[in-house]
């Protein structure tokens, strides 16, 4: 699996397989660890992890109200990542802030998640690079921090 750009099928394989490995009391690297936490906050999808042959392939329409639960947990892993080595610088303030605001860290990183999206979002529409420097000015917003202009 590419580290840097893993294929839809390779993200939702890693899912299912720290899944599988965590039912079957099998040891998790670190990354998988982390991913065993999202799982384990969001019940609602273990249906889902124990059935990859029928979730491997699936589509998930927004526009039809569906969620991708592979997309948001691995929003939640991206963000939990960039949180633990503070990058974007601000980014483990802001969850701070956001800690203390919600009083939960589901919550908390469902604020940060909001503006990853919205900075990938932007990034693949305009056909440039993530800006960081609005991705950190949608966190202060958020978490009310600092200069948000």
């Amino acid at each position: 699996m590419s580290l840097f750009n893993p294929s839809r099928e390779q993200v939702r394989q890693f899912f299912f397989d720290t899944w599988r490995k965590f039912g079957e009391q099998q040891s998790l690297s670190q990354l998988e660890g982390i991913a065993l936490q999202v799982m384990q906050m969001h019940a609602e999808y273990h249906t889902v992890l124990e059935a990859p042959e029928r979730y491997l392939e699936q589509e998930y329409f927004p526009e039809m109200g569906a969620t991708n639960p592979f997309l948001h947990m691995s929003l939640h892993l991206s963000v939990l990542e960039q949180i633990s080595i503070d990058q974007p610088p601000g980014i483990a303030a802001a969850y701070q802030a956001l800690l203390v605001c919600h009083g939960e860290a589901h919550l908390a990183q469902h604020d940060l998640m909001d503006c990853l999206a919205e900075t990938v979002w932007r990034a693949q529409r305009d056909g440039q690079p993530p800006d960081a420097q609005a991705y950190l000015a949608c966190m202060q917003h958020k978490a009310g921090l600092g200069n948000t202009n």
